[in-house]
């Protein structure tokens, strides 16, 4: 299969990688071309492309010649303001309406819930205001293209560990549950969805157990040494949502390479 990873970061790398191993054609892009040497050492085409917020680059064309168009990029509302994401995929769309592009996996976040102090599924209402939501809703309208949304819970693995980022800091969210998933379940899942087809569909992406934040990070300092947080009671009551993978579950008969955060 032909695919094309829009963003080859922190994500998009190793799911090119393991896209490649699997016997795919990847092309994959980036901002640098500092970058290209990273690409190509694990089989993946590099492509320069800009978002700002157009999407631009001379090889555009030849990068939306695949079958799936996968989207790892970060909307970086922080930095740009919240438009800023949908004029990229908006760019985007523009541009796809020339493309051989069949399929579009978007990597979305769980921030699009808000906290309703239960479990969550895909059925509960969302911030219609997010971007995250607007692009959605985008992607979904396209003609002539089959999406499916994946709401991603905290993305973590590897250096990513969640005590690492509170190491001796003091925090009152330690009783609140996480909602964090592996990066190896992530390549997995959406490996899976492009293979056995799962499209036109919205999944929550988390590990399926939410220990409490305490719990993981004791853990974390346990395994990797990292210095405790100073755990404070919290003065008044902290909201939270609980995000279930249990559709995606029931759906696609994936199984978690990681069910605990606390193992990762």
């Amino acid at each position: 299969m032909k695919i094309s990873i829009l963003g080859c970061g922190w994500l998009g790398l190793p799911l090119g990688k393991f896209l490649v191993e699997r016997g795919h054609q990847v092309k994959g892009s980036t901002t640098s071309e500092n970058k290209f040497p990273l690409l190509q050492n694990v089989g993946i085409s590099p492509y320069l492309l800009q978002f700002s917020p157009a999407i631009e680059g001379e090889k555009l064309s030849d990068f939306l010649q695949s079958e799936v168009l996968i989207i790892c990029i970060p909307p970086r509302a922080r930095k740009f303001g919240e438009d800023y994401h949908i004029q990229q995929i908006q760019s985007l769309a523009s541009a796809l309406a020339t493309s051989t592009i069949q399929s579009v996996i978007y990597t979305s976040s769980t921030s699009v819930y808000p906290d309703l102090n239960k479990e969550v599924t895909e059925n509960d209402v969302v911030n219609e205001n997010s971007a995250l939501i607007k692009v959605e809703n985008l992607l979904k309208n396209l003609e002539n293209i089959q999406t499916t949304i994946l709401r991603c819970g905290g993305l973590m693995g590897y250096e990513r560990i969640g005590a690492k980022y509170f190491a001796g800091k003091r925090i009152n969210t330690g009783n609140i549950p996480v909602n964090y998933v592996h990066q190896d379940d992530v390549v997995a899942i959406i490996t899976m969805i492009l293979e056995k087809g799962f499209w036109q569909e919205t999944y929550n992406v988390v590990s399926p157990e939410h220990p409490i934040r305490k719990t993981v990070f004791l853990k974390n300092c346990e395994k990797y040494g990292f210095e405790k947080p100073i755990f404070e009671e919290a003065t008044e009551e902290i909201p939270f949502k609980i995000i279930s993978p249990k559709k995606l579950i029931e759906q696609t008969a994936y199984q978690f390479k990681y069910e605990n955060p606390s193992d990762f």
